[in-house]
């Protein structure tokens, strides 16, 4: 009986694997071998870089936060503390594009925040 390959399969798998290596340098493009090292290192670092993304968008927002706040007379971890105390509940993606866009908006829930913070002081 003759040895059977599976080439269809085989050559299936492999496709997919170029495919996926195209616009790679050299070798890392054209030979299967390695193609599927490059494709094998990249899909990690893809997947490590999107939970990085998240992070570095969250230091972003932090910042763009913490400047508009500073402009007005108080730090970032002092308005977190206020808007807590105040009940309102934006996320810091929200915060931040406020802060850029609509600057009457930001100064209204600083002042709010700002209120509940000495409030919250005075009780203390």
């Amino acid at each position: 009986m003759p040895r059977a390959t599976n080439a269809p399969a085989s050559r299936k798998r492999r496709k997919r694997i170029l495919k996926k290596a195209k616009g790679f340098r050299g070798s890392r493009s054209k030979l299967y071998r390695t193609a599927k090292d490059a494709v094998f290192k990249a899909q990690s670092w893809a997947y490590r870089d999107r939970k990085n993304r998240k992070r570095n968008f969250r230091r972003l927002w932090i910042q763009r936060i913490n400047a508009a706040t500073r402009a007005r007379g108080l730090n970032y971890n002092r308005f977190m503390e206020g808007l807590t105390a105040a009940g309102i509940e934006l996320d810091r993606k929200v915060l931040s594009e406020i802060a850029i866009h609509d600057e009457t908006a930001f100064d209204a829930i600083f002042e709010q925040a700002k209120s509940a913070l000495e409030a919250k002081t005075a009780a203390a």
